[in-house]
């Protein structure tokens, strides 16, 4: 297959990959002229090219000219498979030894870094059909694995297994149960803090009952934690 057959099908399934993401997304020409992720990703198929060729300056002007236009930066050197949706895209930035596999899925204001000024790998790898919620950051040069979930604004400084979700800052792992993630709500997402919180929470009550405490009654009862038990702030308690 030629290098022009290669970019034609990955831009094909680029296309494909909007249509099954975007609901907004009515038809084929309307992706292709309206969609900066679509462009930006575009431009970066080219540009790698040139950066294969190892024509580096061509390489980076194409990717900065992309950059202007769409506000995603792309660095060539990265390796991107088919059916990458970049959604909104602003702000997307994706370094140089970045790895992203097939159907992927990154919402706007995401950067997948690197740390420190070492050369060779220093940026993520993402495994396939992964999605980055907005505003997240991976940074480091460590595997994000397969059907893996980034919230928004989560900060992943490490490693996440297959099938998995991970939440905030830095992110943790709150669910991974074996089974692919495969919708895309970034809203209904456990918060790991505030689970153990309420084991705190569950664990303090059971203590209380074998000690023989009891909390004083309250007019208003604070809200459920999220795990059945609900407490009260500033309790006073009673012997």
């Amino acid at each position: 297959m030629s290098s022009f057959d290669e970019l034609i099908k990955h831009f094909k399934a680029d296309i494909e990959s909007v249509k099954q993401r975007d609901p907004a997304a009515k038809n084929t020409v309307e992706i292709i002229l309206t969609y900066s992720g679509l462009h930006a990703v575009a431009a970066y198929r080219v540009s790698h090219y040139f950066y294969k060729k190892k024509m580096f300056l061509t390489a980076r002007v194409i990717s900065q000219a992309a950059r202007f236009i769409t506000g995603i930066e792309i660095h060539p050197g990265a390796k991107i498979g088919k059916g990458l949706f970049i959604d909104h895209g602003m702000g997307v930035v994706i370094g140089e030894t970045t790895e992203i596999g097939d159907n992927c899925l990154i919402y706007q204001g995401v950067t997948l870094g690197g740390t420190g000024k070492d050369r060779g790998k220093r940026h993520p790898t993402l495994g396939n059909n992964v999605m980055v919620g907005a505003g997240a950051r991976v940074l480091g040069p460590f595997k994000v694995g397969n059907n893996v979930k980034i919230a928004a604004n989560a900060v992943v400084l490490e490693a996440i297994p297959d099938n998995c979700t991970a939440v905030g800052v830095p992110a943790r792992i709150a669910r991974c149960n074996g089974k692919p993630t495969t919708d895309l709500d970034q809203v209904h997402i456990p918060d790991p803090v505030a689970q153990e919180l309420c084991k705190m929470d569950v664990r303090l009550s059971q203590l209380e009952k074998k000690a023989g405490i009891t909390p004083a009654p309250k007019d208003e009862p604070n809200l459920d934690c999220g795990c059945g038990f609900r407490s009260d702030d500033n309790d006073d308690y009673v012997i």
